[in-house]
């Protein structure tokens, strides 16, 4: 009766809510820095913005947004574009990321996604910025699917990889290993070199991609819970 309950639309939407809530909490407690500003910036400067990230960080990437629009200045007048799947968890992390000026595409880049896909494409020839979390939505842990790969070599467009991490949180038990993050705490947002795809093999980039967004999470996991954070300036994400 109680999984039944929590799956009812009317709990979900007030869950949503709270969990929103929570993370603007969060987020405004929390000091944050970003490492790897340069690849961002020549991402940006490409124009539109294919990013993807390990499923595991999905908690923290709104604050990883507020704080890109924020150090890109070109990017504050966009929305991110996040691909999640059509099951009601992907409408549940719609529904929480809302408020964080980012837009859930419901579809898949996999398993029969052709639709999926010719949305993202045609964000992302209109200059958008869309994101994928390549092992989501439900595993394995750390292992790409081909779709973001696919989606890099349709578009001609490089992966960013990225991260974030908060030196206050706790690590769940689910498949992913996901990090909830807690409030009045240090954060990093790390963005690694761009992974070019090639049109002919894009397949051939996703051992490549795995490493890039791995070597993301190992950045800003050692600024945000080593003892010095660096001397680039803090901002917060509000």
């Amino acid at each position: 009766m109680l999984r039944r309950a929590l799956r009812h639309p009317t709990t979900q939407a007030v869950l949503a809510r709270l969990l929103g809530l929570y993370l603007r909490l969060v987020f405004a407690t929390t000091r944050w820095r970003v490492e790897g500003e340069g690849h961002l910036r020549a991402a940006a400067e490409a124009g539109p913005i294919l990013a993807a990230f390990w499923h595991e960080r999905l908690p923290l990437m709104p604050a990883a947004w507020l704080t890109s629009a924020r150090v890109v200045p070109g990017l504050a007048a966009k929305q991110a574009r996040v691909l999640v799947s059509r099951h009601r968890d992907g409408r549940f992390i719609g529904e929480v990321c809302r408020p964080f000026r980012m837009e859930m595409v419901h579809g898949s880049t996999n398993r029969g996604g052709a639709a999926g896909m010719r949305v993202l494409l045609r964000l992302l020839a209109a200059g958008e910025v869309v994101v994928i979390t390549p092992d989501g939505p439900r595993g394995p842990r750390r292992i790409a699917a081909p779709g973001v790969a696919q989606l890099a070599a349709l578009s001609g467009l490089a992966v960013l990889p990225c991260a974030a991490r908060s030196s206050r949180g706790i690590t769940l038990r689910s498949w992913d290993r996901m990090v909830l993050p807690l409030p009045f705490a240090r954060g990093v947002i790390a963005f690694g070199p761009l992974v070019p795809v090639a049109r002919e093999a894009p397949e051939a980039a996703l051992p490549a991609i795995e490493a890039a967004l791995s070597a993301a999470c190992d950045a800003a996991d050692a600024g945000a819970l080593g003892r010095r954070l660096g001397a680039v300036p803090a901002m917060r994400a509000g």
